[in-house]
C-alpha cells in the first residue's frame, strides 16, 4: 500500500514528515497513513507540472502519443481491478461489488478519452474576406484537480483522462479521507514510460492547506473541483481574486424522484431505493427527495418501507452486503444531525433513523431512513444530506409535482416514472436539472454530459463536454491578399 505522494515522477513523503490516520469506516480501525502535504510541496508539483507543460514534451506530442498513454493506463488499471476495488473498500466503506463497478467505470473512463484523443478538431470559419480563418483547439494549461471521497478512483478519472487527452498537465488533490487509491494510482502510472515526468503530480492533505495552495496559485491555469456548493463558491471567488483562473465546479444535489400513478410499481419502488440508498446515500444525485402522487403514496411508502428493511448492512468487504458504513465518524455525525432534524419536524419517521448495534457496533453506520410528509421547505426538503435518508413528499397533479422538483436551490439530477412517455417528456422539459432519467435513477455513461443546474455546479463533465473544459479556442487568421492599408 503506497504511503508517498507522487511529485514529478518521485515518490515523497510531506517535507515536515507529517501524516494523517487513514481509518477502515467499517471497523473504525486505522489501516494506513498518508502525507499531510505541505504548502510548500504543493508548490513544488505545481512547478513541475508548470515545467512539464511549458516545455511541451505532452502538449506538443501527437494526439496519437497522448490516445496510447490514456489506452495504457486504462490497462494499468484493468490489470489491478481486484487490488484497487478491494482498497476501495477498505478506505471508503462501499460494497464491495460497487467498488467493482467504481474500477470497471475507471477503466472505461481512459479508454473513452483514450479514443476521444484523436477526435479533437478545429474549425474552418467562412469569413467575408480573403483570407483563412481558422479555430485552434489548444489545452488550458497546468490543471489543479480537488476531488470527493465518495467515488475516489472514479473521480480521479474524470478529472485526470479528460485532462490529458487535452494536452494539458495536472496536480490531483484525493479527499484526505479516501487518498489510498490515488496514491496506488500513482505507483501504476509510474511504470508508464512515454508518460512525461510532471505530467500527472498526486498529492495528498487537507482541503484548507493543500486544496488551497492549488486554487490560490497564479500558476495554475484552471480548477477542477469535485464536492460541495459551500467549498465550490469559495473557489470560484478565489479564484476571481487571483489570476481569474478558468474553473469547474460539479457540487450538490437534491435531487427530486417524481412517481406519477401510472409508473410500473414494483421497478418504481425498486429505483426508489436504489436512487437514495446505493453507495449509501453518499452520492451528489441521490434520488433523496421521493415525489410521489397522492394516489399512491401511502401503498408506495409501506411498499419502499418494506423493502428497505432486507438492505443488509455490513462490511463493505462481505459480498452479500447492499449498504456499508459512512466515510467517517464525522460524517455521520452530520447525517445524524439531519435525522434529528427530521424527527423534530412534522415529518414521519417510517423506518430507521437509527446506529445497529452488534457485530457493527465500532463501524460508521446508519440504517436506511426514510421520512414521509416531509414538508419540501423544510432544512429535510431542501439541504443535502449526502446520506443514506429520504424525504417523501406527495403531490396532487404534474403541475405540482414540476413545481415542488424545481422549488430547491439544486439542479443537479432528477427522474421521472411513468408509463406515459409524453407525460413523462413534458416533466423532463420543464425540470430544471442537468440530468434527467425517465423510468431509471443513476445510470452514469461516459459518452453523456454531466453536470448541474443552478447551484450544483458551473460546467460539464464527461463526453465530449469533459476534453472541452480543458481546451481553449484560438482564433488564426491568415490574409491571402496582403497589401498595405490606406487608413491614414
Amino acid at each position: 500500500m503506497n504511503d508517498r505522494m507522487y511529485i514529478d515522477g518521485q515518490f515523497v513523503e510531506a517535507s515536515n514528515k507529517q501524516t494523517r490516520d487513514i481509518y477502515n469506516p467499517a471497523t473504525g480501525e486505522v489501516i494506513a497513513q498518508a502525507p499531510e502535504a505541505t504548502p510548500a510541496d504543493v508548490e513544488k508539483a505545481i512547478q513541475n507540472a508548470r515545467r512539464a507543460f511549458d516545455e511541451g514534451a505532452w502538449k506538443d506530442a501527437t494526439a496519437l502519443h497522448r490516445s496510447r498513454v490514456l489506452f495504457k493506463i486504462a490497462e494499468a488499471v484493468k490489470s489491478n481491478v481486484a487490488e484497487l476495488a478491494k482498497l476501495e473498500t477498505l478506505n471508503m466503506g462501499k460494497p464491495i461489488v460497487e467498488s467493482e463497478f467504481d474500477i470497471a467505470d475507471t477503466v472505461t473512463c481512459f479508454e473513452y478519452y483514450g479514443g476521444l484523443a484523436t477526435k479533437i478538431t478545429g474549425e474552418v470559419n467562412p469569413v467575408p474576406d480573403n483570407a483563412l480563418n481558422l479555430t485552434l483547439k489548444e489545452p488550458v494549461g497546468v490543471c489543479g484537480q480537488i476531488i470527493p471521497w465518495n467515488y475516489p478512483l472514479m473521480m480521479l478519472s474524470w478529472k485526470i483522462a479528460p485532462a490529458l487527452a487535452a494536452g494539458c498537465t495536472v496536480v490531483l488533490k484525493p479527499a484526505e479521507q479516501t487518498p489510498l487509491s490515488a496514491l496506488r494510482f500513482a505507483e501504476l502510472i509510474d511504470k508508464i514510460e512515454e508518460l512525461p515526468k510532471g505530467v500527472i503530480n498526486i498529492v495528498s492533505g487537507d482541503g484548507p492547506i493543500t486544496g488551497a495552495t492549488l486554487v490560490k496559485s497564479y500558476d495554475v491555469d484552471k480548477v477542477a473541483f469535485t464536492g460541495s456548493t459551500e467549498v465550490g463558491r469559495w473557489i470560484l471567488k478565489t479564484s476571481a481574486e487571483t489570476n481569474l483562473k478558468k474553473v469547474t465546479l460539479e457540487l450538490g444535489g437534491k435531487s427530486p424522484n417524481i412517481f406519477f400513478a401510472d409508473a410500473d410499481f414494483e421497478a418504481a419502488i425498486d429505483g426508489a431505493l436504489f436512487g437514495i440508498f446505493i453507495n449509501q446515500g453518499e452520492v451528489c444525485s441521490a434520488g433523496s427527495r421521493i415525489l410521489v402522487e397522492k394516489s399512491i403514496h401511502k401503498k408506495f411508502v409501506e411498499a419502499m418501507a418494506e423493502k428497505a428493511k432486507r438492505i443488509k448492512l455490513g462490511d463493505g468487504m462481505d459480498r452479500d452486503t447492499k449498504m456499508g458504513p459512512l466515510v467517517t465518524e464525522e460524517h455521520r455525525a452530520r447525517v445524524e444531525s439531519y435525522i434529528k432534524i427530521g424527527k423534530d419536524s412534522s415529518a414521519k419517521l417510517v423506518l430507521g433513523g437509527k446506529r445497529p448495534g452488534g457485530a457493527l457496533a465500532n463501524g460508521y453506520f446508519v440504517e436506511p431512513t426514510i421520512f414521509d410528509n416531509v414538508d419540501n421547505n423544510s432544512r429535510l426538503g431542501q439541504e443535502e444530506v449526502f446520506g443514506p435518508v429520504v424525504a417523501v413528499i406527495p403531490f396532487e397533479n404534474d403541475n405540482e409535482a414540476i413545481r415542488l422538483a424545481n422549488a430547491n436551490p439544486y439542479g443537479l439530477a432528477a427522474a421521472v416514472w411513468s408509463k406515459d412517455f409524453g407525460r413523462a417528456m413534458q416533466v423532463v422539459k420543464q425540470v430544471r436539472a442537468g440530468i434527467v432519467w425517465v423510468n431509471h435513477m443513476q445510470p452514469t455513461y461516459m459518452e453523456a454530459p454531466w453536470g448541474g443546474y443552478k447551484q450544483s455546479g458551473i460546467g460539464r463533465e464527461l463526453g465530449k463536454y469533459g476534453v472541452e473544459a480543458y481546451l481553449q479556442a484560438k482564433q488564426v487568421h491568415i490574409n491571402l491578399n496582403p497589401a498595405p492599408i490606406a487608413w491614414y
